[in-house]
Formats: C-alpha cells, structure tokens, sequence
C-alpha cells in the first residue's frame, strides 16, 4: 500500500512519500495521507520535521495527472468548463494541507533525494531547509502543462530566491541541479551521493539539541519578517525575545554553559 509515513528518531520526524512507483506524485490519497499525518505531528510535536521520498529516484513528482487521479476530474471540469468553480475548490484544498505542514511551529527540512518536479519542487521551497543528493533536480514545471505552481510555490520561491531568479525558473520550467540550486540558494546543503536525508538527520540534530522554545520563538521571527515592515519585524523579534527568556528555558543553558556541560532541554511543556 503506497500513502505516507512517520518515523520518529528522538525528536526527529521524518515523513517519507511513498509512492515510488509513481515518483511519489501526489493523488488524492497522498493528500489525505498528508493531512492525517499533519494532524499527528501537530498532536505531539517532535523538535524538527524531515520530508522525503520513498526509493532513490525521486523526491516528489508533484500532482498526479494520470486519469485514476480522482482529483483530476475537477480540474477537467474547470478546464472544459472554463469554470473558476472547481479549479479554485482543488487549489484550495491542496495549498491548505501544504500550509498546515509547513506551518507546524518547529522547522521543516526538506531531504530532496532525487527529482523534484511540479509540486514536489513548491513543497520542498516551502521548508525552511533544503538538503540537496547531488543526482537530484529541481524544476518548477507547471508552465509546460499550461498551468503554474499553485501550492504556494510562487510566492515560496520568490521570498527564498528572489523575484528575478524566481522568474527565470517558473516561467522557462528549466530543470535545476545540485550545484546551481546552491548557488542560487535554493537549497542549503549538498549531501554525498545517496546520502540526502542522512545529511538531514545530521542537520536535524544539530538543532534538535538547542532549546526547543528558543528554536520555535527564532523561527517564528524568521518566517514572518518577510510579510512585516523592518520595524515590526523588530517589534515582533523583542516580543518573541521577551517571552522566550520568560518562559525560562535559558536556566539550562546558561547553567550547563557554566557548568561546562551539555544542555539538557526539557519539552516545551515540562518544568
């Protein structure tokens, strides 16, 4: 059975797409799958979320346009009926279960092991981190289909990239690899050869052992300073500072600081 699963590595999460056979391409299933799996990690949040897919091949392919996709129909009936009905009720549903992924408050890392196309590329833009296989490529290639990204991709891509650089790859679809990603700091790290969500898990850890109030409060700031004018941004920065150091999570790394020890955080949560 194909849909997608959870593995839980201490405070580590990782969510694999799984459905090789198909490149991990998105049917209405997967979404479902996507929105169960949501709502579990959003019920006992782990520190920092993976997101890979199943086999060597491939990240995700995005939107599955094979007819036994039950969500195509909508989109055929928007298309032939040149209906803004159906098409605005499919995007919506998809953008929502990408937004309620990457909107769970602890970061998200995208392990992008193999090709990532359509909507596997919107969702991996969507994370806040970006492990890159060397063998992998990147392509917003909706403008083939006639249509554009549509999960937020547009706009997830702009903010990381930038809208010039942004605009040379949705609008000719072209197909981006490791190097160039990172050159264009579309992805953050290049892994060795088949060793994508391993280069993850490490990044993973690295701040899964920080304060998890600290890593929350932080990411908060860093996510919303592009919507927010540099002085609310500031504002918005102080008031996050103020209520993490009220929480009192800096007691332990202040005293393992001192100490010469390593910190022991306790879950956001627990005393």
């Amino acid at each position: 059975d194909y849909g997608i699963g959870i593995k839980r590595q201490g405070h580590i999460a990782i969510i694999t797409l799984n459905r090789p056979e198909k490149k991990n391409a998105f049917d209405k299933h997967m979404w479902d799958c996507l929105d169960q799996v949501t709502a579990e990690l959003a019920a006992s949040l782990p520190r920092v979320i993976i997101l890979t897919g199943a086999g060597d091949k491939a990240f995700c392919a995005g939107f599955d346009v094979n007819p036994e996709n039950p969500l195509l129909k909508p989109l055929l009936a928007a298309m032939e009926g040149h209906d803004k009905g159906p098409a605005y009720d499919l995007v919506r549903r998809i953008r929502t279960s990408v937004d309620h992924l990457v909107t769970l408050p602890v970061p998200i890392i995208a392990a992008i092991n193999g090709l990532a196309y359509g909507g596997g590329a919107e969702i991996a833009s969507r994370c806040d981190l970006r492990v890159m296989d060397p063998g992998a490529v990147i392509c917003f290639s909706e403008v083939r289909l006639g249509l554009m990204p549509d999960q937020g991709g547009v706009v997830g891509l702009t903010r990381l990239v930038g809208a010039s650089r942004a605009a040379d790859l949705i609008l000719t679809a072209r197909k981006v690899g490791a190097q160039e990603a990172f050159q264009l700091g579309l992805t953050n790290r290049i892994s060795a050869p088949g060793k994508a969500l391993e280069e993850a898990l490490s990044l993973a850890l690295s701040i899964s052992e920080n304060g998890p109030r600290a890593v929350r409060h932080a990411l908060s700031v860093i996510r919303r300073t592009g919507d927010l004018t540099t002085e609310e941004a500031l504002d918005l920065e102080t008031r996050e500072a103020v209520t993490l150091i009220a929480s009192g999570e800096s007691i332990h790394g202040v005293s393992a600081f001192l100490t010469r020890q390593k910190p022991e955080f306790p879950e956001p949560g627990e005393s």
